[in-house]
């Protein structure tokens, strides 16, 4: 028998809509409406790269060295991103994940995630992805099983696209009024307006030869509570846009490929990534969660075809 890279596959369908969930970190690695594909995902026999479509716990980003300290003891993560010597995107997205509930238009998968090097704590994760006339939600939860209190941060990182031949001809909208600035290893040095900076996307416009791989916060709501990043193709008017509960989640990553691999640099759709805390939050604070034994964490976001 063939195990595929990703491990098993898992579809799910209402009307033309079509997503694809899986084993190896839970992860999304296709939807599409219509046989257009949505996500810039990746195809069954290839491992996943640069995070597409993946869960991001029980941290976000980045965290500085992979230190960090809790409770009077510190941690050493292992150096994920070893050309920036940080820990990057948690400790889940490439466990085994398994099946609790698959419908023909939802599924649900948890992963036990147990202490390890430089994490003290054991969580139950979950996810549930369903599709609707309207598009894809998806609403992780983690629990905490253990006896200690446990830092947690969510993210996760789709990749977006509208079919276009390079993200230079999308039009995009983010409604953040401030960005995080970072050093040369993409770590934290301060929040700053993004008045009258080309990282103003407040009013959408097309992107050009802007890159962006910038943590956003002081994001606007729509009435329903819920902050829309969106993306809209400048000739075909094709768009997308991914949601996510403002309350729950107050930052956001926009990332357009530019540090990619030459053939997939600025081609391979623009990563909009929901967090529940700023970059390195494990050492500042800013939006870190602590989940006392027996208490979760759980809120939706999702992804909307135009």
């Amino acid at each position: 028998m063939t195990i595929l890279p990703s491990g098993e596959q898992w579809t799910i369908r209402h009307g033309d809509h079509e997503a694809v969930v899986v084993q190896v970190g839970g992860g999304l690695r296709t939807y599409a409406v219509g046989g257009r594909h949505v996500l810039a995902g990746y195809p069954p026999d290839e491992r996943c790269s640069a995070g597409r479509g993946q869960l991001l716990m029980p941290w976000p980003n980045r965290i500085r060295d992979g230190r960090y300290s809790t409770s009077g003891q510190g941690y050493q993560l292992a150096l994920s991103e070893p050309e920036r010597a940080n820990a990057i995107h948690g400790l889940a997205r490439w466990a085994s994940w398994s099946v609790l509930e698959h419908a023909h238009d939802s599924i649900t998968l948890v992963c036990r995630l147990h202490p390890q090097q430089g994490w003290g704590w054991s969580l139950d994760l979950f996810v549930t992805y369903a599709l609707t006339d309207e598009g894809l939600s998806v609403t992780p939860r983690a629990v905490n099983v253990g006896t200690g209190a446990a830092p947690f941060g969510f993210g996760a990182h789709p990749y977006l696209s509208v079919g276009e031949d390079r993200v230079d001809e999308v039009r995009l909208g983010i409604p953040a009024g401030s960005l995080l600035e970072v050093d040369d290893r993409l770590l934290p040095k301060g929040i700053a307006a993004v008045d009258g900076t080309e990282w103003d996307f407040r009013e959408p416009r097309l992107l050009g030869e802007t890159a962006l791989d910038t943590a956003f916060t002081n994001v606007a709501a729509d009435v329903d509570g819920r902050w829309r990043v969106t993306l809209t193709h400048s000739r075909t008017g094709r768009t997308v846009s991914v949601w996510a509960d403002a309350t729950a989640y107050p930052w956001l990553q926009v990332f357009t490929g530019d540090s990619l691999p030459r053939a997939t640099r600025r081609t391979s759709g623009i990563a909009v990534e929901p967090m529940t805390c700023a970059p390195d939050a494990f050492n500042s604070g800013d939006g870190l969660l602590v989940l006392e034994p027996e208490q979760e964490f759980v809120a939706s976001w999702g992804i909307t075809p135009g």
